[in-house]
């Protein structure tokens, strides 16, 4: 038998070479005591919430440390796409047409989602779409190594140990092989990439065999998303966002989203549709959503043509004695964020994603 002093001496030798980002140890040390607290810390916390032994030790039989995991949740990379480049990349017209053969595919499975939890196919569809490509995305990492690689790091232990646990009892309740489930180097699984406690409270069995699998069933998985929407008010006969046209100097500080007001107080303030007729008045409240910095460069480069065009004109002016009430600005777009719209964020709290949502959605109906 090999001996745990063995083992951790053979893992510090591999550590050195391979673990650069290994928390709570010196650079390049491997803290082998540590990873071995963590194994037992969760088998306790497992059989304590009666996890079969069969799942516990299929959990820790063979686990490894992932130093690219670490790396990828030490060095996220800052969000800095424009609305527009970000709308661009995630509604192109490939997706749009995968996802209409997705329709032609799965119209039953996509009708029994719609007759249980109101949600409409072309929502969930799009859900989809942005989430796994319509379940072209190929999970790269073995979950279990990745919950306990990012336990190891320490900046999240209780979340990632959660995780983990919810992992254990997903596999136990289901009969999956634990390590068969693969997910994001973050933990997000399946066609529509949920953690694990959220699997846990809003899994449903699509194709009636009594077990939950989002990774293997297209059923499960649509059932699951159909579920979540549903818990979260989801409403079906309702708008997720309007596109519309703002006066040039509305306030962008109301544009975030967070400031709500009724449709009619909108119309008032001056938001029209994009042709510029009123927008529809319901009884309803809405926020407004735009790329806040966009607008910003815009106005700037408005104004820095117009001190241009002075300067042309009358030769060397001042820029800073330019009237910019004046300036020529230029038409400002964003979007009307109706209730919908803030179900969705509770799912991601991108508004930019909330948007994306909404706009393949609407291309899908």
């Amino acid at each position: 038998m090999i001996s745990r002093g063995f083992v951790a001496r053979l893992v510090g030798v591999v550590a050195m070479f391979f673990l650069p980002y290994a928390a709570n140890a010196e650079r390049g040390v491997f803290d082998v005591d540590r990873w071995y607290d963590i194994l037992d810390n969760v088998r306790t916390r497992a059989a304590a919430a009666n996890i079969s032994n069969d799942t516990i030790d299929a959990t820790l039989k063979y686990t490894a440390f992932i130093p690219s995991i670490v790396k990828s949740d030490r060095n996220q990379a800052e969000f800095k796409l424009t609305l527009d480049d970000y709308l661009a990349r995630t509604v192109n017209s490939r997706r749009i047409e995968n996802g209409r053969k997705m329709r032609v595919t799965y119209p039953t499975m996509l009708s029994r989602v719609e007759q249980k939890y109101g949600v409409q196919p072309h929502v969930i569809l799009a859900f989809w779409g942005l989430e796994s490509n319509y379940g072209s995305y190929r999970a790269a990492h073995k979950l279990t190594d990745a919950f306990l690689t990012l336990m190891y790091e320490g900046r999240r232990e209780t979340f990632f140990g959660n995780q983990l646990l919810a992992l254990m009892k997903i596999a136990d309740n289901n009969g999956l092989d634990i390590n068969d489930i693969h997910g994001s180097w973050a933990g997000a699984m399946g066609h529509f990439q949920f953690i694990p406690t959220t699997l846990q409270q809003y899994g449903a069995d699509g194709n009636g065999d009594g077990k939950i699998d989002i990774i293997h069933s297209v059923g499960d998985a649509m059932f699951s998303a159909g579920n979540y929407l549903h818990q979260l008010g989801w409403n079906p006969n309702e708008k997720i966002v309007r596109r519309v046209m703002l006066p040039a100097d509305f306030d962008i500080s109301l544009l975030d989203g967070k400031t709500k007001k009724s449709l009619y107080d909108w119309a008032v303030m001056g938001v029209t549709n994009p042709d510029g007729t009123p927008i529809p008045i319901t009884d309803m409240t809405a926020g407004l959503v735009a790329d806040i910095n966009a607008i910003q460069q815009q106005r700037a480069a408005a104004i820095a043509a117009a001190a241009a065009a002075t300067s042309n004109a009358y030769g060397p002016h001042d820029p800073n004695a330019i009237d910019t009430d004046i300036a020529p600005q230029p038409a400002i777009y964003a979007y009307l964020t109706y209730p919908n719209f803030y179900r969705i964020k509770k799912w991601n709290s991108s508004n930019w994603y909330a948007i994306a949502v909404a706009t393949l959605a609407d291309e899908l109906k």
